[in-house]
Formats: structure tokens, C-alpha cells, sequence
């Protein structure tokens, strides 16, 4: 599994991706608790403008709770607090938006799939590779839709506005 502190130039890419949303990266110091981690334990966590992440934090986990923050509505990130919400679309919009930013970052989008497959993630097809080159029509439309992703499937840097 891909973890934060593996590698000082991907947290750093990580913050610049980031830092295009508005969310800014804060780490926090390993063995202390991560503020707003809906997991708990290594998990990523987020509070308002602000995603917490210690070294042991997975890449996955990370990006997971990075996309809800851009997926998200702006009155429901107006209160954030631990628990992103939101539907099953829009859960299956943030996880097709992670698999696209993992490229950006240097780390393959089989190398992510296959972590978050490792974790627990749960897709009707088995595999988080399988839901993303044959089932995940409806997340592409949907961060078409909200103009995350533009049609060549390219994160535009912008979050949902509605």
C-alpha cells in the first residue's frame, strides 16, 4: 500500500493538486490523531479547508477524502466535520475522481485500484479496475455534469458549485 511517508516529492505533488481546490495538506505527527478522520487510525481526515494526513496515511485514503471535499456541496462543505455524506453517485463520482488525480501524482491508476481493492472498496464488478473500465459511466456524467472532469477526462481543477 502506497503511504504519505514513502516519498516526500509525492506528498508534495499531493499538496499542489490539492492547493488547485482550495484544500490545503496538513500533516500531523505520527502516533497523534488524525482530526476529522471518519476511519480513524492512519486514515486521512478532513476539517473544513483542510485535509490531515500523517506519514502512515494511505495515498488512497488521502485522495478518497480529497474528492469528497471537491465533490461535495458547498453548503455541506461549509459545515465539514469528519463525515463527507453525500449519495451513492456521488461516492462513485469520488472514487472515479481519485483513480484520475493518481497519475498526476506519478502513481499508476492500477497501483491505486489495486490499494483500494486491498482496503475494501466495494464495486458491482469485483474489482475497482473492472468497475472503472466497464461500469462507471454514471461517474464520468456526473463530474461531467458538476464541470469536476472535462469531457477527455481531465480534472479541470475546479470543485461543485451546486
Amino acid at each position: 500500500m502506497i503511504r504519505l511517508g514513502d516519498d516526500e516529492r509525492l506528498r508534495a505533488r499531493l499538496a499542489q493538486c490539492l492547493e488547485a481546490y482550495g484544500l490545503h495538506l496538513q500533516s500531523v505527527v505520527t502516533d497523534e490523531a488524525i482530526p476529522g478522520s471518519f476511519w480513524g487510525e492512519c486514515e486521512a481526515g478532513l476539517q473544513g479547508e483542510t485535509l490531515f494526513v500523517r506519514d502512515d496515511t494511505p495515498l488512497h485514503s488521502a485522495l478518497h477524502e480529497a474528492a469528497h471535499f471537491v465533490c461535495m456541496s458547498p453548503a455541506r462543505r461549509s459545515g465539514l466535520d469528519r463525515d463527507a455524506g453525500g449519495d451513492d453517485a456521488e461516492e462513485s463520482a469520488v472514487c472515479y475522481l481519485q483513480i484520475l488525480w493518481s497519475e498526476g501524482l506519478g502513481v499508476s491508476r492500477e497501483r491505486l485500484m489495486t490499494d483500494m481493492d486491498c482496503w475494501g472498496y466495494s464495486f458491482r464488478l469485483g474489482s475497482a479496475a473492472q468497475w472503472f473500465a466497464e461500469d462507471a459511466a454514471d461517474a464520468r456524467e456526473w463530474l461531467q455534469r458538476h464541470a469536476i472532469i472535462d469531457a477527455d477526462q481531465r480534472p479541470t481543477g475546479r470543485r461543485r458549485e451546486i
